[in-house]
């Protein structure tokens, strides 16, 4: 009995310590097609961390380690919006094809908690059109006026959080959450008001009085989690510090012409006492993101970049998010050896990328549900291996879902194309998808590997790049002909994780709630 009661122990421990979380659920009407991603909304890699496909029957199931209890991102045929997570729940989410996941409904043990959300969310939009008239009027007060003014407006939705609470029992670290939330919508207020005294003061140099500085440091009381949890905390404070860093880079520019925004930055932030060095990570990840992690990124930037993550980020979990941007966005470095993997081909053998050696060979990622591939890329990749396939290999790595996707993929989508056809076990959950720094939206995805075994190539996702065509001639000593290098192969693919984290930390904000049925 005692050995059972041990073992039952041990179940629930590792239940309640996991980060898994089960997702399943169904879209009605919903396109084979199309994609269900989740991406941690505050964090600051934005990479997807699911990619789960949707069945013909508008079923979808699949799990990923949630890195923590909080905010995700759910993503759904061009529309977002936000989801409470925590590691070991069961998601059971459904919804209609035309407006998932704008509107869904949740079930199952993510319920209670999600339910709070969307109330609060719909609660925040009702009352903030019933203010409008009341904030603009705000704005042309004074200080002690506009603070009075505000700190009602901020009882009034923190009454409806404490309601919510009565009603839903949410957990109390989304409660947390959702006021932390609420500090940070009404810092946003506060910065607007400053800067329009400013501006219609005609005085730059306006400081507001101690009754508005003493509310803006109440509301910054719980700072370093709001500066983990919350991205808009995050813009507010890079709003804030913005005129004095543009003054510090000017100063600290002058005559250097291969200075980069990060360095600048990170500078910068050496002489600023007050933030932490939490805050301090945080926002130095979101500048680089946004600066200086771009495809075509010049080798040189990309080890400056590197040495200024290895050196100046403290916290270990935002080095390894931004070295995965690096992967997505770049590539691995060029030279390095190229990271074995495992492989299997149509007729079920194991297949290894150094078989490749002595000879150059390109990666080609794929999948058969992006929409572009068939007649977009293979007209084009078929001319490519034509033209070289007698100085190089080529090998076609398929993310699908399933082997068997696989083998109606190749054998329908490749068929006459000269090459290695394999797949990758797990599609993009698979360890050379992870290797490669392959997503949902890069693909599809080449990279050039040298005789040698090693990365001669950042990762492409269009064959018409002319640095693509150079690295092609110079690896098998042919030259190909001039191609126009506008051509496109995908539209909308290979969107910069750069790009998307804007956009994302925008959408944490402005996510519509998902209305109950």
């Amino acid at each position: 009995m005692k050995k059972y009661l041990l073992l039952f122990i041990i179940a629930v421990f590792a239940v309640s310590c996991s980060k898994k979380v089960e997702v399943k659920g169904k879209i009605a009407g919903a396109s084979p097609l199309e994609r269900i991603e989740f991406i941690e909304a505050s964090g600051v890699a934005t990479l997807p961390l699911a990619n789960i496909g949707v069945k013909n029957d508008g079923t979808f199931s699949g799990s990923f380690e949630a890195p923590k209890n909080g905010m995700y991102l759910i993503n759904y045929a061009g529309k977002q919006n936000l989801v409470y997570l925590k590691g070991g729940q069961t998601l059971e989410i459904s919804g209609n094809g035309a407006t998932f996941p704008s509107e869904y409904v949740i079930t199952g043990d993510a319920k209670n908690n999600n339910d709070f959300f969307m109330a609060t969310q719909k609660y925040l939009g009702e009352y903030g059109q019933k203010v409008n008239a009341t904030m603009a009027d705000l704005m042309t007060k004074d200080d002690k006026a506009f603070v009075a003014g505000v700190e009602k407006i901020e009882k009034n939705i923190s009454d409806n959080i404490d309601q919510n609470v009565k009603k839903f029992n949410p957990d109390s670290e989304i409660v947390t959450w959702k006021k932390n939330d609420l500090s940070a919508t009404i810092l946003s207020i506060l910065m607007q008001f400053e800067m329009r005294q400013k501006q219609f003061s005609g005085n730059p140099s306006f400081k507001p009085s101690k009754v508005f500085t003493d509310y803006e440091t109440k509301l910054q009381e719980n700072k370093d989690v709001m500066v983990k949890e919350n991205p808009f905390y995050r813009q507010y404070l890079l709003t804030k510090m913005s005129p004095d860093f543009q003054k510090y880079a000017e100063a600290n520019s002058k005559g250097k012409t291969d200075v980069t925004t990060s360095e600048l930055f990170s500078q910068y932030l050496k002489t600023d006492k007050n933030l932490s060095q939490t805050a301090k990570d945080y926002l130095l990840a979101f500048v680089m993101a946004q600066s200086d992690i771009h495809p075509g990124t010049p080798a040189k930037t990309s080890e400056k970049i590197k040495n200024i993550i290895d050196t100046e980020i403290k916290d270990a979990t935002i080095k390894a998010d931004l070295a995965k941007i690096q992967t997505a966005v770049i590539g691995l470095k060029i030279g390095e050896v190229a990271p074995e993997a495992s492989l299997i081909k149509q007729d079920g053998k194991a297949y290894k990328l150094s078989e490749n050696k002595g000879k150059p060979y390109m990666l080609c990622f794929y999948a058969s549900w992006n929409p572009y591939i068939a007649e977009s890329t293979v007209p084009v990749l078929k001319e490519v291996v034509n033209f070289y396939k007698s100085k190089m290999n080529f090998v076609f790595v398929n993310v699908d879902d399933t082997k068997d996707q696989f083998i109606k993929t190749s054998n329908a989508m490749l068929k006459g194309i000269a090459g290695t056809n394999v797949y990758a076990e797990g599609g993009l959950n698979s360890d050379i998808a992870k290797k490669y720094g392959v997503y949902g939206f890069k693909l599809p995805n080449f990279v050039i590997i040298d005789k040698d075994g090693k990365i001669a190539s950042r990762s492409f996702v269009n064959l018409g790049e002319q640095e693509l065509v150079t690295i092609l001639d110079k690896q098998t000593g042919l030259s190909a002909p001039k191609v126009d290098p506008n051509v496109q192969l995908q539209q909308g693919g290979g969107m910069d994780p750069a790009v998307v984290a804007a956009q994302q930390a925008a959408a944490q904000q402005q996510a519509q709630p998902a209305q109950t049925k």
